[in-house]
């Protein structure tokens, strides 16, 4: 059986898939919030992938499943910058790209941010997106330090992610009908 806890993280350190035998790690470490801001990002996703109306699709995919493979990749990027011998592959980016593409050629062109919040699912949508741009400064941060290389096609990846974040907004706000609205820029 496993356990929940071990006991072992009680004095602030843990170890990293490549660290060496009997080595810990700081929980302070950027690597360890980086971490944390991965598994937040993969939650809110989780959340917004339980809400997806099961009508949504791109092309062939329902945006359930593409949500369900981007958990799948932030995992991936977890281990990469846990130490594992992991990384997400350009190819995983490029079908992200085409994915944006497509709802990109069924929308309006936008010329202007846009208010966020059109319908409870689309605001999910832009919390997820709003904390994985938080989440590529991070990885991208980290990378720089040299503390852990993050890989091209990785950091390629989180850097597209709210992209595909921003197109299932407008996406589902279309889907329901709600004018997207610019900021007023109120003084």
């Amino acid at each position: 059986m496993t356990a929940f806890f071990t006991g072992r993280g009680d004095k602030g350190t843990t170890k990293l898939f490549d660290s060496p035998q009997g080595t810990r790690v700081s929980k302070s470490s950027p690597i360890f919030e980086t971490l944390g801001m991965l598994d937040e990002l993969n939650t809110l996703t989780g959340w917004c992938r339980v809400a997806t109306p099961r009508e949504l699709s791109v092309g062939e995919k329902t945006v359930h499943d593409i949500l369900l493979v981007v958990q799948d990749h932030l995992f991936t990027l977890q281990a990469e910058v846990a130490g594992a011998p992991k990384l997400i592959s350009q190819t995983s980016t490029d079908s992200m790209n085409e994915i944006i593409q497509t709802i990109e050629k069924s929308l309006p062109e936008v010329k202007s941010f846009l208010v966020p919040g059109g319908t409870e699912f689309s605001a999910r949508l832009d919390i997820a997106r709003a904390v994985s741009r938080r989440v590529e400064r991070r990885l991208v941060q980290l990378h720089e330090s040299g503390e852990r290389a993050i890989s091209d096609s990785s950091r390629a990846y989180a850097n597209r992610l709210s992209s595909l974040f921003y197109a299932l907004v407008r996406l589902e706000n279309h889907r329901a009908g709600i004018s997207e609205r610019p900021p007023v820029y109120r003084a």
